[in-house]
């Protein structure tokens, strides 16, 4: 629950603070006063939207703070712990802050988070009615939510059981009608990859094979230049016979040898010149050797290799220009293609496979939501008359309440159910959705005691109610108050109210006092006991809060909220 609320700049509210605790609180005070802005307080606190229009007049920011007691080790602390924060002795702090340009603010635990965390928190902590609330129980997902909830764990598992299956079978829908409505265009590329593969297969290219080939047809292009010039080398490192009296080189080194040999005897210096120069005649021997090698090498037809090796240029360039942009491509897309190829030609295994699993998982969907819709027509029964009970103690002594269940739609994540929540004001009365022919008053009556009896088996730790009582007065308006003061006994119970008869049955009074020094206006906060609350009570039943006549009806009233909370 949450132990109070500070409220600083907000509205008409420059500063507050909220005494809340156990029990049934509740908040009054003149219009105007800024008693919703208790509401857009914790509104803020739960993660709602920011409205830099709420930012009280000359303030830079409003700022809200709570302080909730939690459970240690329950989900509210777990989701606490994931976002750094802290709960210290069973404490929770959340705050949030509003500037003057809308920009937002939240703090959980003592760290800042993001404002969704407020949201999935307040999910766990609070639930709001407002106006707003109460004309959402019009909607087919309201009306379906407050069945689910009431209807309790066993239904929760149903459904979690159904909202898996759903799932997986839908997925699997989803898939098939995908892979069934490509099956044409999945022929059509797996035509078109295998013609590719046959072709790039046929031709069986290697890795740097059209780099080999380049230097090929350079090569032969240049046969005869290369031919000559490896003739000539040849001829001036070892000729077989001398030409115009030029000795080749072998020859010269050779004599330039033999002439230091001679006299190597007198200068050893000069041996190692001769060793070099007989090591040269030995590489320029082997050179000769290689030009004649080379030679032999040379293709004879030279112009039947390179029109060759073009051919095959020629193919391999048309192979990268289909297939991609480099021969490493064509090679990669070989490879993969293959595995493409394969998955396409699996597909029409996967279809049946997938046909199959939606023609099962369309068993078990059917089996699992009719398990959820006989929980829910179930519920629905006993929903209806426990609502019932409530609207004749509300003062709506002759309507009767039904909850139909219809199970013939579609199958959807929340099972094929249509439900509707019909109102019979009374008898004779064509029942009618609380959608269509509820008043406002009718509609937070029924609220309200949908909401008491929900609590009895799904407890929510704090209920917020903000005009609940709208459209309503008299004997009716004080059983709203006493049903609040039942729902009180086991969850916290925060009312915005403008009616004493509801105010009565309070065990905790805060009102929300106006006061200006002609220029601004402020309002506060003000808890109320003894003589105050009975002249805010009376300021409530006539206007007037030193009235005696007033003053005695309040009292009056006091004593009688008392009995009947006393009784109830």
């Amino acid at each position: 629950m949450i132990d109070e609320l500070g409220i600083r700049d907000l509205g008409v509210i420059a500063e507050a603070t909220l005494p809340l605790g156990p029990g049934f609180t509740a908040v009054t005070g003149e219009t105007g006063a800024g008693k919703t802005m208790v509401v857009t307080a914790l509104g803020l606190l739960l993660g709602a939207r920011a409205d830099a229009g709420a930012v009280r007049s000359g303030a830079k920011q409003a700022w809200v703070e709570g302080r909730w007691l939690v459970a240690e080790d329950g989900p509210v602390a777990e989701r606490v712990a994931e976002t750094g924060g802290e709960i210290e002795a069973g404490e929770l702090l959340l705050g949030r802050s509003v500037s003057s340009e809308g920009r937002s603010r939240a703090v959980v635990g003592g760290r800042s988070a993001p404002v969704g965390v407020l949201t999935e928190l307040g999910e766990e902590l609070v639930v709001v009615h407002g106006q707003a609330d109460q004309q959402r129980l019009r909607s087919a997902v309201a009306q379906r939510d407050a069945l689910d909830r009431f209807a309790g764990a066993g239904l929760l598992a149903a459904l979690t059981d159904y909202r898996t299956a759903f799932t997986a079978w839908h997925a699997d829908a989803a898939e098939l009608e995908r892979l069934t409505l490509a099956r044409d265009e999945r022929v059509r590329e797996a035509v078109l990859l295998r013609e590719a593969l046959d072709e790039i297969e046929a031709a069986d290219p290697q890795p740097g094979e059209d780099v080999e080939l380049a230097e090929r047809a350079d090569r032969l292009s240049n046969l005869e230049d290369l031919r000559l010039a490896a003739s000539q080398a040849h001829m001036l490192v070892s000729a077989d016979e001398i030409v115009d009296d030029a000795p080749d080189a072998v020859t010269l080194v050779d004599g330039a040898k033999r002439h230091l040999e001679r006299v190597v005897e007198h200068d050893a210096a000069l041996a190692p010149i001769a060793e070099a120069l007989q090591n040269a005649g030995f590489l320029l021997a082997d050179a000769a050797a290689e030009l004649g090698a080379y030679l032999a090498s040379l293709d004879a037809d030279g112009a039947r290799e390179l029109e060759i090796v073009q051919e095959r240029r020629a193919l391999l360039t048309s192979l990268v220009r289909r297939h991609g942009s480099t021969l490493d491509q064509v090679l990669d897309f070989g490879r993969t293609g293959g595995l493409r190829l394969v998955e396409l030609d699996g597909d029409d295994e996967r279809i049946q496979q997938l046909a199959a699993s939606v023609d099962e998982g369309a068993v078990v969907v059917d089996r699992l939501a009719t398990r959820v819709s006989e929980l829910r027509t179930d519920a629905a029964g006993r929903l209806a008359t426990a609502v019932t009970v409530e609207l004749a103690a509300l003062a709506m002594p002759d309507a009767r309440l039904t909850v139909t269940v219809d199970s013939e739609h579609e199958p959807a994540v929340h099972g094929r159910d249509q439900v509707t929540i019909l109102l019979q004001p009374h008898p004779g009365a064509e029942p009618r959705s609380v959608s269509k022919g509820a008043s406002g008053g009718e509609l937070s009556r029924v609220m309200l005691a949908i909401e008491v009896v929900i609590a009895g088996t799904d407890p929510v730790p704090t209920f917020v109610f903000d005009e609940v009582d709208a459209g309503v007065g008299g004997a009716a308006a004080i059983e709203i108050g006493r049903r609040l003061a039942r729902l009180a006994e086991r969850s916290q119970v925060i009312v915005v109210t403008h009616l004493a008869q509801v105010a009565a049955f309070a065990t905790n009074h805060l009102s929300v006092v106006k006061g200006t020094d002609g220029r601004v206006t402020e309002s506060s906060v003000r808890r109320l006991e003894g003589g105050e609350r009975e002249a805010e009570m009376a300021r409530l039943l006539s206007g007037l809060a030193e009235s005696e006549s007033g003053l005695a009806h309040a009292r009056e009233l006091l004593e009688l909220a008392a009995e009947r909370a006393t009784s109830s």
